[in-house]
């Protein structure tokens, strides 16, 4: 989609900083169980510090505490506010586009202008050139071109035609040529653009089970630390007493509070819906839309890939790619003989004929000789093209023929001629490479054999082998019979085909598949692609498709690249990566803030006669400077490593096609041990930077 806005943009910072303090309400802050602790603790330490202010004894040092505990709730909304702020700056764009259209709508047979507010699904309304189509539909008669610039940001129109599977229109579209009537499919604010702008603002975002498990998760984790803390009052006040020592200065509200704070998974809980949105505007940014974050993260966990041949693995059009002369005639008089014949053919093959002759033997068709002549188009009944090279009487005097074989051999039947069998071997050889053998003929002779063939897309075997590395199986489905669909899976390097294929094998693959416990995607754009595609665990319809398979799909392609799936489990792994990085990181995070506060609290516990610093203080491998310093700079390095952490969230995890195991072992070593050296390092920093400040005792 075009007019996208930054996520550098001064404007998007400074709306989403207004709307992370707008945010600090206990009915937003509850969404959030872990947040919410820690937004129940800032509450509560800014109680404290009011009631020292009213006793006249207020402590620089648990006022900073509350401060920096406010900070941490407040980055915490910022890192969801601006994904959010980018996807309503998407939104805004879409809006845009959306303007009160009047409809031609038909009723009894007379056509009546109507707003189209008005319509309901099942109306019949007539557009013409230059109308901006006012409501999703689908066509019903005629055929035209429409620009869907609005909605996919491609310039190039496309053409929309009744009794195909691209006859789906969208609202807000505008026809180009022609006429068409339309049959329309949504009511008022349910078209395709409406629910666009809904799932871009997240205003229908739901949380994915994923994110459901892992807030429970934390929320668990959070609940038994703040049980631990708890407790360590009573601890405390034990061992103070048992030591014969005062440590009530030390163990305080604010202090407790702030080890609460540093203990619990602050980080991930942060940036655990940032990462969900961020997810969905990947897939955005690509003109893909999700109708949920379950889409998403199906992607992310797909181990089986079923994709169509012809328009995913190849370009969609079999071409010429050799001349086959026939025994006495030489190549470049058969690729001579050959461009003649397909001078009239107007498909992608006779073009892809007439284009190899000139490639391989500067054969021009502006050169040839056609004079006294007539072409022969090519048609679908007849199956050949040609010409016919005539007399001055009007008799045809030779007779030149592109076709199938079997239109060939019956044409040349029919002229006395013969067919000589020596070419069935090499016929028969193309077609189990997987290719397609043309006969051509002059007059009553076979000239030789033009080989056409799928071409494979450039850099899709790559793509598959990339799959392969992460676990990802590729199955391919096509009409084909199986010699060509065998030759066809082996030079793209698909794992497995089914060739002759129908919809109910498409259904019947799928539900196989997930029986056994696979996680399939597969992409479609026809009626008959629907069921398959509402069986599949993520189902991409494109956007050129029928109103029935993007129903039926959970994911649109507003480009109609069937390719573009490949990208969409990318897409996927990458959020499931992002999300399990980070929670790694604040897992490990916590580490370090235990070498930090615990020894601060509890260090001048049972001391020697002859020591400042008791046997707990041996934990105090960093050499902070004191237990207020540690402490500061725990709660310092919690707030300011979300704002670190945001763009990562935002960018995701770089994605590497690798093994499970892998990863795993790559997100342990980067996330894991740096999760653990961060902190340390990070901590003494600011206890440094703070003591030289004079900002504690």
């Amino acid at each position: 989609m075009k007019n996208r806005q930054s996520v550098t943009s001064r404007g998007l910072y400074v709306s989403s900083i207004k709307e992370a303090f707008r945010m600090l309400t206990p009915q937003v802050q509850i969404n959030n169980p872990v947040m919410f602790v820690t937004y129940l603790g800032a509450i509560t330490t800014t109680l404290y510090v009011i009631n020292q202010i009213a006793q006249s004894q207020i402590s620089w040092f648990d006022f900073q505490i509350t401060v920096w505990l406010w900070f941490t709730v407040v980055f915490a909304n910022f890192a969801q506010s601006i994904a959010e702020s980018r996807g309503k700056a998407q939104a805004a764009s879409l809006k845009q586009t959306k303007i009160e259209a009047f409809a031609r709508q038909i009723r009894n047979g007379v056509e009546v202008k109507t707003p189209a507010s008005n319509l309901r699904k099942g109306d019949i309304i007539i557009c013409e050139e230059g109308d901006v189509i006012p409501s999703d539909g689908e066509v019903v008669e005629g055929v035209a071109t429409v620009d869907e610039s609005a909605i996919t940001g491609e310039s190039a129109p496309v053409i929309r035609e009744y009794g195909g599977d691209r006859n789906a229109v969208t609202a807000g579209t505008k026809v180009l040529s022609d006429h068409l009537k339309i049959k329309v499919t949504s009511d008022p604010g349910e078209t395709f653009l409406d629910r666009m702008i809904s799932l871009i603002e997240g205003a229908k975002r739901q949380r994915t089970p994923n994110e459901i498990a892992l807030h429970i998760v934390l929320s668990g984790l959070t609940i038994l630390l703040l049980l631990t803390t708890s407790s360590l009052k009573l601890f405390a006040d034990y061992s103070a007493h048992a030591a014969k020592q005062d440590i009530s200065h030390i163990v305080t509200i604010p202090i407790l509070t702030a080890l609460l704070v540093c203990l619990i998974p602050t980080t991930i809980s942060a940036l655990l819906s940032a990462v969900g949105i961020a997810g969905m505007d990947r897939l955005i940014r690509r003109n893909v839309i999700a109708t949920s974050g379950r889409a998403i993260e199906a992607a992310g966990d797909v181990d089986l890939l079923i994709l169509d041949k012809t328009g995913t693995i190849t370009i969609g059009n079999r071409m010429a790619t050799a001349f086959l002369p026939a025994v006495g005639v030489a190549e470049k008089e058969f690729a001579r003989i050959a461009q003649l014949a397909s001078l009239s053919d107007e498909t992608p093959e006779g073009r892809s004929i007439v284009v190899l002759a000139k490639t391989e033997f500067d054969l021009r068709a502006e050169s040839l000789d056609t004079s006294n002549s007539m072409f022969i188009p090519f048609s679908a009944k007849t199956r050949m093209s040609g010409i016919d090279f005539t007399d001055e009487t009007g008799r045809v005097v030779r007779c030149v023929r592109k076709g199938a074989v079997n239109a060939i051999k019956a044409h040349i039947a029919n002229i006395s001629g013969k067919f000589p069998e020596q070419l069935d071997a090499a016929i028969l050889q193309i077609a189990n490479k997987g290719g397609t053998p043309l006969l051509v003929s002059d007059d009553h002779k076979i000239v030789g054999i033009i080989h056409l063939k799928d071409i494979i897309k450039g850099g899709i075997k790559e793509r598959f082998d990339e799959m392969r590395r992460m676990g990802i199986r590729t199955l391919m489905i096509t009409g084909d019979n199986t010699l060509t669909a065998a030759a066809i899976a082996a030079e793209a390097g698909v794992d497995d085909y089914i060739a002759e294929a129908t919809p109910e094998m498409k259904l019947a693959r799928i539900r196989k598949e997930q029986a056994a416990g696979r996680m399939v995607a597969m992409t479609g754009d026809g009626t008959n692609d629907a069921p398959a595609l509402a069986q599949a665990d993520v189902g991409v319809a494109m956007n050129t498709g029928t109103q029935a398979s993007r129903e039926a799909g959970n994911m649109v392609d507003l480009d109609s690249n069937p390719t573009k799936l490949i990208d969409i489990v990318e897409i996927g792994k990458q959020l499931l990566m992002t999300r399990g990085s980070l929670t790694t990181f604040s897992i490990a995070n916590d580490i370090a803030k235990y070498f930090a506060i615990l020894p601060a609290v509890f260090g001048t516990l049972y001391l020697s006669p002859n020591s400042a610093q008791g046997p707990l203080s041996i934990l105090n491998i960093m050499f902070l400077h004191s237990h207020q310093s540690a402490i500061l700079s725990a709660v310092i390095f919690n707030a300011l490593i979300i704002i670190a952490l945001i763009p990562l969230a935002l960018h995701g995890v770089r994605y590497n096609a690798q093994s499970a195991y892998v990863l795993l072992r790559s997100n342990i070593l980067v996330y894991g041990l740096g999760g653990i050296i961060a902190p340390f390092i990070g901590i003494k920093i600011i206890d440094l930077a703070i003591t030289f400040f004079g900002m504690v005792p």
